[in-house]
């Protein structure tokens, strides 16, 4: 499970613009987003940060697990 794709078009970013804040090649971007590809932690993080999310909100959780109001849980 992979939620790069849906924070870049949600943040209105494009592929090489996020490259190009991380650091990192467009393709890399690309291949991460198809799943292609595993960041390490540490850019994990910084791609994290950047959304303002968490590396788990950014590669393990579904979108929909996000959107549980808390008093759908009881």
């Amino acid at each position: 499970m992979n939620n790069l794709k849906y924070y870049r078009t949600k943040a209105n970013m494009k592929k090489q613009e996020l490259a190009d804040q991380l650091g990192i090649h467009q393709d890399y971007v690309s291949m991460i987003e198809r799943g292609a590809r595993r960041p390490g932690f540490n850019l994990a993080k910084r791609m994290a940060d950047l959304f303002g999310i968490t590396v788990d909100e950014l590669f393990f959780c579904s979108i929909q697990e996000q959107n549980v109001q808390p008093e759908e849980l009881i």
